[in-house]
């Protein structure tokens, strides 16, 4: 092994990861009907431009041409979402031609030698559900269950890693509380209500999986931030430090891996009636063991109580950035009592994000120590990566040196964290392609691979020839230099 590679541990999986309604289009095709995202985009100002996935990258047809890229770019694990809007409609009754999409990817995956990560939960909760008060509603937590049971049964034969959901943070929080996702309600009673009835279904789905099948490796992905306060001095800095880390991190770690909700989070939002929705036995159901959790990191926070300053905006998550929708929002911290995220200087992304690499090893090593470590599973990173300005040559090639080096310096953290003694086992690139990236529409690009949305081309960009070297040699280089095919402007298209 060369002294300018840094290599990972042997059986290291490296892969990328998607979601249905970003990428599958087929909106209303096989019996799909609209999910919470169809009827959101439909909304004025909802999404950039009116945008919606009623397209997308068109997955849905062309699965068979992306699992080959996969495959062309060394790619061993895919996390792919099930549609619950394709394969239970209403929210209850089974749909076969949906259901056979995904058992076709499946068999398309192995047949490649490329293992499919299942996740039952990205954002796509059947529309007939949310007229009955969606995940505010508890009924919809064994209605999840359901589900879960449902899509093991057909393909539990075949796929050995299920997630149940992707980000509740995002689903409650921006969905119930911001309004800046679907079903873009404004409600911190409803969101807190979403929060809990995510995990007590997220618990009653990882039952359901086990009596299916004892051996599956069943886990839950988070969102996570390293929230830091700006003046660590500053007692009302360090308060608001701590209301998002309980209001993002914590409502979620405590009760999977200590069965509890933290105190000082119930004390936050008591005016709101958290506690008065947990119920004899939800926390039990909530803490079912875990085989892995799955980690989503993009940045850290440096957080204030100080008035913004000239130029700074309260709280990141709701900032604009290009292709950004109008219509109003509201935070989505219940009750962070005016605490926002502050400047530091550091380079952002499209999305205005801030790149902070180092943040993303300090959490791994937090999630070790406090969380992971002792219950004895390992960790997966199963999204991380960046939107930029990309800018096409003639031949729809993406140079995005900005990309490859953020993949680089966070997967130079994970490697760090390992040395640490963390159990890190995998790193799921988000994304393989371009897609539809909620609110934003189709203006910020994830994709390792550029997809023309005029012509449904798919070019690998730079960093996708760098990945796929880390991918084959199982090490990333030292520096950030790229690797790449000896005619990078190739176009892969059916």
């Amino acid at each position: 092994m060369s002294s300018t590679q840094l290599p990972f541990p042997e059986g290291f999986l490296w892969g990328a990861a998607t979601a249905a309604y970003q990428i599958e289009g087929a909106a209303h095709t096989g019996g799909r009907q609209d999910s919470i995202w169809d009827v959101f985009a439909r909304l004025p100002g909802a999404v950039a431009d009116g945008h919606n996935g009623d397209v997308a990258c068109d997955h849905y047809r062309r699965y068979k041409q992306d699992v080959a890229l996969m495959g062309q770019l060394h790619m061993k694990a895919y996390r792919f979402s099930t549609s619950w809007a394709r394969c239970m409609p209403d929210g209850v009754t089974p749909n076969p031609e949906g259901i056979a999409f995904y058992s076709r990817l499946v068999d398309e995956l192995l047949a490649a030698g490329i293992t499919p990560w299942l996740t039952l939960y990205h954002w796509d909760l059947p529309q007939a559900l949310e007229d009955k008060g969606g995940w505010a509603n508890r009924d919809t937590a064994y209605r999840f269950a359901e589900y879960a049971a449902l899509m093991h049964g057909v393909l539990g034969d075949r796929v050995r890693i299920w997630t149940t959901l992707n980000e509740p943070w995002c689903s409650a929080f921006l969905g119930y509380a911001a309004g800046v996702h679907a079903p873009g309600r404004q409600d911190p009673r409803a969101a807190l209500a979403a929060a809990h009835h995510l995990l007590l279904g997220h618990g009653l789905a990882a039952r359901a999986l086990r009596r299916e099948d004892p051996d599956a490796s069943v886990g839950i992905t988070l969102n996570l931030t390293v929230p830091d306060p700006r003046d660590p001095g500053s007692e009302g800095d360090r308060d608001a430090a701590r209301r998002i880390d309980g209001q993002f991190n914590r409502i979620f770690l405590d009760p999977l891996f200590r069965g509890e909700y933290p105190a000082d989070l119930l004390a936050d939002v008591a005016h709101l009636g958290m506690a008065d929705l947990v119920q004899d036995g939800d926390l039990e159901i909530i803490s079912t063991p875990l085989d892995l959790l799955g980690v989503n990191y993009y940045h850290g926070e440096s957080l204030t109580k100080d008035p913004a300053g000239p130029g700074e905006q309260a709280g990141q998550e709701t900032t604009s950035a290009p292709g950004q929708a109008a219509r109003p929002v509201s935070s989505p911290f219940v009750a962070a009592d005016g605490a926002r995220s502050a400047p530091r200087g550091l380079p952002v992304t499209g999305m205005g994000w801030e790149v902070q690499p180092e943040g993303l090893r300090r959490l791994l090593n937090r999630l070790q120590g406090e969380y992971t470590g002792p219950a004895g599973i390992p960790i997966y990173i199963t999204e991380n990566g960046a939107a930029y300005d990309d800018v096409p040559d003639e031949a729809g090639f993406v140079d995005d040196q900005d990309r490859l080096g953020f993949f680089a310096a966070h997967l130079q953290a994970v490697h760090g964290a390992i040395a640490d003694g963390v159990d890190v086992r995998g790193y799921l690139a988000w994304s393989l392609l371009d897609n539809f990236e909620w609110s934003f529409g189709y203006h910020q690009r994830f994709g390792l691979v550029r997809v023309d949305y005029a012509t449904q081309e798919r070019i690998p960009k730079a960093s996708a020839w760098w990945y796929s070297a880390v991918a084959a040699g199982n090490a990333i280089p030292a520096g950030t230099h790229p690797v790449l095919p000896s005619e990078p402007g190739v176009v892969l298209s059916v």
